[in-house]
């Protein structure tokens, strides 16, 4: 596809994804600028359609970027209004007392959101300012100029055969140039991938380290609905199996966000996070609440955790990584919304003092001091140690030495332990199956849990058929010949939507299912599953809740 000639549009800035990192950047650029040409691009077939919504937002982000939000009309409907945290086990539960939490876990002043629709506000606000959004362009390639540096993307190539070749109605797509290139497309982002790789970015940082994040969306009854409650557990059902937890978000309309987090470097390749997932809705505590509801989306996502000491090098020649890009979730609070909107706005700035100084195609260094000492920084120093601390001595001693770790941060600035080590990758974390014995997950019983081709449909997942598949195997022959001998082929079981089978001993890779969580990119053993993008505006189309 070298020869491929495409039109062209030059632009002052090139945003690719409008999550909330995006947007902040187009919002910014715009405020310090009117006559700047920004665009942003995104692969969803709207604003909002890959956002998997439900989160708990501290303002802060907010507050900086657009300081009258309220008045604007922001979807921040549900504050706050009660915090619990609950060790569980499988029968039972245990409160921890909110004193005894660091004040960086109290989540009052905070609010309970969809981000999908605080994210179609945000656009409505860029648009307001000429930002030029595109849904439903997902962008394929980088574009490098003579020395190296990033000059733009391709962006809305369609009409590809499955074997990649083009079609009766190809369309090559066009390349967008700008003096800087914005990289916002959540987490394990296929050019940020390529990036990172390209400039070695992350030659003096940490391997990052991920979550997998499923979330339900219901509908209880109104007898039980508690407006603004948040809860979080731990424990029961993963024990010592794997890390993670699981949050509780009692929005408007009788609604709550169900959600659980499974640490994606655990070492038992039998675990199947999305049963793990289906069965805590079986503990007694979450098993009334949910009784007499009913479910009405589903989704999936991976979650950066590596924190302070995996970010990379931010920025690059011509461009910059934002937000998830990047990995800027602070992980004992389960945000980094706040942190993509701040990244965003020092991006911006930086891009704008470097243009009007009448620079371009250069690094920006000002937003990479910016990210690592500035609030972003700060707010994941704090928190640097649990992580690790989890990983490599288990939930307990997160809760004491992490909790105690994050108190003196909280007190004094600094921590005792130092900044520790994450050591191995998520897929370097998987064991061989002989080291373990399979697990027996109780059947879903379709009322409070769920198999996984039939919550997918509440995905609104949709992915053109005749299209080349956007899951690309390094070596076809791995997943037969390496990874099921050595790992069970554990794709099998890490997947949420069902991808990846194996089916009289051949390895079906059923990519219409896939909800874009990026799982498979990064904890196949072998490495050997490379996630890019499909066409445009194909993928999960979340609800506007």
């Amino acid at each position: 596809m070298a020869e491929t000639t495409r039109e062209a549009m030059d632009c002052d800035v090139v945003i690719v994804g409008a999550g909330p990192a995006g947007l902040s950047a187009a919002i910014r650029l715009k405020q310090l600028d009117a006559d700047l040409n920004v665009v942003v691009l995104e692969k969803g077939s709207e604003v909002g359609a890959h956002i998997l919504s439900g989160a708990v937002l501290d303002p802060s982000g907010l507050d900086a970027l657009i300081p009258d939000w309220k008045a604007k009309g922001a979807p921040l409907n549900t504050p706050v209004t009660a915090d619990n945290f609950y060790m569980m086990g499988e029968a039972g539960q245990i409160r921890i007392p909110n004193f005894a939490m660091p004040p960086l876990m109290n989540n009052h002043g905070n609010y309970i959101v969809s981000m999908g629709n605080v994210c179609r506000w945000m656009a409505e606000q860029a648009e307001e300012l000429g930002v030029e959004i595109f849904p439903g362009m997902a962008c394929s390639e980088l574009v490098y100029g003579d020395t190296g540096q990033v000059t733009g993307v391709v962006a809305g190539e369609f009409g590809k055969n499955p074997d990649g070749t083009p079609g009766d109605s190809y369309e090559p797509g066009m390349i967008l140039n700008g003096k800087y290139v914005f990289l916002s497309e959540g987490v394990r982002g296929s050019l940020s991938k390529e990036v990172i790789a390209k400039y070695d970015l992350a030659k003096d940082s940490q391997p990052q380290k991920y979550g997998l994040g499923m979330k339900e969306i219901w509908e209880i009854d109104p007898d039980k609905h508690r407006e603004g409650t948040v809860t979080h557990t731990m424990g029961w059902p993963l024990g010592g199996n794997a890390g993670g937890g699981s949050f509780i978000y009692h929005l408007e309309n009788n609604q709550v966000y169900v959600g659980f987090v499974v640490h994606l470097n655990y070492k038992n390749p039998y675990l199947f996070p999305y049963m793990e997932f289906q069965r805590f809705k079986h503990h007694p505590m979450v098993a009334d609440l949910l009784k007499g509801g009913k479910r009405v989306a589903y989704g999936a996502r991976a979650i950066t955790e590596g924190g302070y000491q995996s970010l990379p090098k931010t920025v690059f020649p011509g461009g910059a990584l934002l937000g998830c890009s990047a990995g800027m979730v602070n992980v004992p609070r389960i945000k980094g919304n706040h942190n993509a909107m701040l990244s965003g706005k020092a991006a911006a700035e930086a891009a704008f003092a470097a243009i009007q100084g009448g620079r371009s195609g250069d690094t920006l260094d000002a937003y990479n001091t910016e990210v690592h000492e500035g609030a972003i920084g700060k707010d994941l120093r704090q928190v640097r140690n649990v992580k690790p601390l989890w990983s490599k001595f288990g939930l307990l001693a997160s809760l004491g030495l992490g909790g105690f770790d994050m108190w003196t941060n909280n007190l004094f600035g600094f921590s005792l332990l130092g900044t520790l080590k994450h050591g191995k990758s998520d897929a370097d974390a998987t064991e061989e199956a002989s080291k373990h014995t399979p697990i027996d997950y109780p059947k879903p019983d379709g009322k409070l849990s769920f198999d996984r081709l039939t919550n997918v449909s509440f995905s609104m997942t949709n992915h053109e058929e005749s299209q080349p598949a956007h899951l690309h195997l390094k070596d076809p022959s791995v997943p037969i010949g390496i990874n099921l001998p050595k790992y069970a082929e554990p794709a099998q079981r890490y997947c949420p939507a069902g991808v990846y089978e194996v089916v009289d001993d051949k390895f079906v890779i059923n990519f219409q299912n896939c909800v874009h969580c990026k799982t498979c990119d990064i904890k196949d053993p072998s490495q050997n599953i490379n996630w890019t993008v499909p066409q445009g505006g194909d993928g999960p189309n979340y609800p506007n809740m």
